[in-house]
């Protein structure tokens, strides 16, 4: 196992607001310029999530929405605009809770999480029209994107992590977590490796992805900090790079399903 005795968290600077169609890697190179970064090896970039969706055109306007009978129905059970709750759904697989103000649900990636991720903050100024962004189509891919273009202009190839906010059943409060990665062991397995005594660690497999993901999160913030992307920088790792859907649990582990 590698040791990391350090660990530089440094929000990029100047990072405009996202639309769609822009060359988001483009504009992480200019701000790694602008705060005089430059790309080293292991270098990790993180990205929050609603930058990526909005340079892919997953924003919606609810005016264009029509709800389903079903849509309606749950909606007032969860007292949520039936407009919303139709992109939850169609998001989802299945709806895991619901109850007034909470609706948890699978989405089509494996995520049990409230509202599909399908969210109105920071997406549109509330003086126009009504807006909802959705997850990225493919996390991974968008992260393996960024990285290979962001190799193209920096001439080093950082690991990517785009980020999302979890709330956790059994906690309160939401976390940063890793919906895509690239260029590193999102999921990273200890198994064999010693202990401090020399024991073999039999069952230690690290979220090594959603660590990341937390701790960018805190410099990130959830509000209107306006600091969407980070540099993390002094990690270390030698295992193969394996993408972000390996942290997602496969249904056959789940003893709460």
């Amino acid at each position: 196992m590698n040791r990391t005795t350090a660990l530089e968290v440094l929000a990029i600077p100047g990072i405009p607001m996202i639309e769609p169609g822009d060359d988001l890697a483009a504009l992480i190179a200019e701000g790694l310029a602008r705060g005089m970064h430059e790309p080293r090896e292991s270098d990790v970039i993180v990205i929050a999530q609603k930058i990526v969706s909005k340079a892919e055109g997953r924003s919606v306007d609810l005016a264009t929405v029509k709800p389903s009978a079903r849509a309606i129905e749950l909606a007032k059970e969860v007292q949520k605009d039936p407009r919303l709750v139709e992109l939850i759904l169609s998001e989802s697989v299945r709806v895991v809770r619901s109850r007034p103000n909470v609706l948890i649900v699978e989405h089509r990636l494996g995520f049990v999480m409230a509202n599909a991720g399908v969210d109105q903050s920071n997406v549109a100024s509330p003086d126009g029209p009504q807006r909802a962004l959705l997850l990225p189509v493919d996390p991974d891919g968008s992260a393996a994107a960024l990285r290979e273009r962001l190799s193209d202009l920096c001439g080093v190839p950082p690991a990517v992590v785009i980020t999302d906010s979890f709330g956790r059943a059994w906690r309160r409060g939401t976390a940063g977590v890793a919906i895509g990665a690239a260029g590193l062991p999102a999921l990273l397995d200890l198994r064999g490796n010693p202990d401090l005594f020399g024991r073999e660690l039999q069952v230690s497999i690290t979220g090594f992805a959603d660590e990341i993901a937390a701790a960018a999160s805190l410099v990130m913030g959830q509000g209107n900090e306006a600091q969407p992307v980070v540099l993390m920088r002094g990690l270390t790792w030698s295992a193969p790079a394996n993408p972000a859907s390996e942290l997602v649990r496969p249904a056959a582990e789940d003893m709460f399903r």
